[in-house]
């Protein structure tokens, strides 16, 4: 075989071998980063949807006995500056038991429906009386019946029906789950004060917080950023109590404090120092601590580390 047969027939040998390789399929690629990325959004949005809840509140609150503007606005989880502006009351220690107060500005006050009272039946005409004079020529007149004389009936017309004008009654505007629902890890929980937790959260027992005991003037902080909606003793049962409201979502709340150091409207931080400890309406020195979530007690053991 000549030299340039050799160099045939190898060149032909390297064809055949680059084709049957290509004609193999290649293994499929997983594109691991892709899924494991999609796999982490799934999960972080079922958690923040887990972690949503229900805004339970009402459209209208109806005032009852025992109410007041403080302790709706507590127990809904507002402002109770924002309620007053919003129901138009001047005075925010005086509400009526029966009075409605609404909570969300797209909430309308029911209105009574007109009631339809029937209409009054129409009179009916009588026919007129004519006197004549007495004479022979009006008696045969009247005795003598004409022929094209009918007896004249008087159908009593159909009373008009007034249908009364019906204020529709306005629907309440829903409560929705929006952007306002915050998710519970947006806000970094921190003690508010140091001290043996003397008495927990329970349900059962409608202890709607945490008791820490503590001394005579220990600095009570703020447990998270936010504003401070009420600082006062109007609450029965809290003594000095300071509520705090974190966002759309959160209040917490500082009770039996000896001094307040913040004002309604103030911004505070957390760990800010707001109230000194105190017995105020207690049997004992210590901080009744609660976390609210639209205004319900919920166990600040949820949020923060009471250890």
């Amino acid at each position: 075989m000549s030299r340039a047969h050799r160099i045939f027939a190898l060149l032909t040998a390297t064809v055949v071998l680059v084709g049957c390789a290509s004609s193999k399929q290649r293994a499929p690629v997983a594109e691991r980063g892709g899924v494991a990325a999609k796999s982490v959004v799934a999960a972080e949005t079922a958690r923040a949807k887990a972690q949503r809840e229900k805004d339970w509140r009402p459209a209208v609150h109806v005032v009852q006995k025992g109410d007041t503007l403080y302790s709706i606005a507590f127990n809904y989880g507002f402002d109770y500056h924002e309620l007053a502006e919003l129901n138009g009351i001047k005075d925010p220690g005086v509400i009526q038991v029966g009075q409605q107060i609404r909570l969300f500005p797209g909430a309308s006050r029911p209105v009574p429906v007109a009631e339809s009272k029937p209409s009054e039946p129409a009179i009916k005409d009588q026919p007129k009386l004519v006197k004549y004079a007495y004479s022979e020529a009006a008696v045969a007149q009247l005795s003598t019946p004409e022929k094209n004389d009918k007896s004249t009936v008087v159908t009593p017309a159909k009373p008009e029906k007034i249908e009364p004008k019906l204020q529709p009654k306005p629907e309440p505007k829903p409560v929705e789950e929006s952007a306002e629902v915050e998710p519970d890890a947006d806000i970094e929980w921190s003690l508010p004060t140091q001290g043996n937790v003397i008495a927990g959260f329970s349900e059962a027992a409608n202890r709607k917080g945490i008791d820490i005991a503590g001394k005579q003037g220990q600095p009570i902080n703020a447990s998270a950023p936010g504003k401070v909606v009420y600082s006062g003793s109007g609450l029965r049962g809290y003594g000095k109590l300071v509520i705090i409201k974190h966002n759309n979502t959160f209040l917490s709340a500082y009770a039996h404090n000896d001094k307040v150091l913040v004002k309604e409207g103030q911004s505070v931080t957390r760990g800010q120092k707001i109230a000194e400890m105190g017995n105020t309406d207690a049997d004992q020195v210590k901080l009744h601590f609660e976390v609210r979530r639209f205004g319900k007690p919920v166990d600040p053991a949820k949020y923060l580390s009471l250890k």
